[in-house]
């Protein structure tokens, strides 16, 4: 005999709604609703199907899987964005990097941006969206990342220039008035294990090398001289790594002014590089 479907409200998986607001968005997602759907239709019951797959999810998310990877989807900038394993999650603290961008756009009619390492395509799809100005570009060296950033930005109807690429687009002529790169900046030692939730984050994503730096120190290299006079460069890391990333930006480009960005927890995130301008 078949199973009697559960009450969403209160046996859903054995479990009360309560418990945890990752169960809720895991129930939403496997009925297609939102929570709000959830708290008017609490008498609603699950079918068979359903319920083997908040069963399957619940379990994953057990064994530390990432909400966002269970529902493919993840927040930043108040906007929606699809995620799948092939990519870094959306972290809020970049959300500072966004808004210092924006404001140095401000001062420009079309200014070209390039989004280094854009993953799910949430840093170049928020400057596309918030800046309509701006024309952006974006690079990964992951054609599965590429797939899911151009599914972000048709979906958002956005119109931005993607490129399988090592740090920066093919198109030596191109120059920059804003470069964004959260590229990898765990140290290879550090990286989290299982049941962390981002070991299961794509480890090339998170890899800075030996000292978490191997990546931007490649970048720091070739980007000079794709710089716009005047240009803003906005690059993400980790607190223990940031000092000397300073230090590596202030030896790439000595004639800069550098400073370290906080985040939501008044940790130091990244470093902001602001050239001179001419004249």
């Amino acid at each position: 005999m078949a199973r009697m479907p559960r009450v969403i409200s209160s046996r859903a998986g054995g479990e009360s709604r309560d418990e945890g607001p990752d169960r809720a968005l895991l129930l939403a997602s496997v009925l297609g609703r939102d929570r709000a759907w959830l708290l008017a239709h609490e008498e609603a019951a699950l079918t068979e199907e359903q319920q083997r797959r908040y069963d399957a999810l619940l379990g994953r998310l057990a064994r530390g899987e990432p909400l966002a990877y269970l529902t493919g989807e993840a927040w930043f900038y108040g906007r929606r964005f699809l995620v799948d394993p092939s990519v870094l999650i959306p972290r809020p603290e970049t959300e500072h990097l966004i808004d210092e961008a924006l404001t140095h756009l401000r001062g420009y009619a079309k200014p070209f941006v390039l989004d280094v390492g854009t993953g799910s395509g949430a840093i170049a799809c928020t400057v596309a969206a918030e800046s309509p100005n701006a024309i952006v570009y974006a690079t990964d060296t992951s054609e599965a990342a590429l797939n899911v950033a151009r599914r972000n930005a048709a979906l958002q109807h956005l119109r931005i220039d993607f490129e399988l690429a090592d740090l920066l687009p093919s198109d030596a002529a191109l120059r920059f008035d804003c470069v964004i790169a959260n590229l990898p900046y765990i140290p290879s030692a550090d990286i989290p294990q299982p049941p962390d939730p981002v070991s299961f984050e794509p480890r090339k994503a998170l890899d800075g090398g030996p000292d978490g730096l191997q990546e931007y120190r490649r970048l720091l290299k070739v980007l000079p001289s794709r710089l716009n006079p005047g240009a803003l460069v906005l690059l993400e890391a980790a607190p223990p790594t940031i000092g000397a990333l300073r230090e590596m930006v202030a030896e790439a480009s000595p004639s800069a002014g550098t400073s370290i960005g906080l985040d939501y927890a008044g940790l130091n995130r990244y470093v902001r590089v602001a050239l001179h301008r001419e004249g």
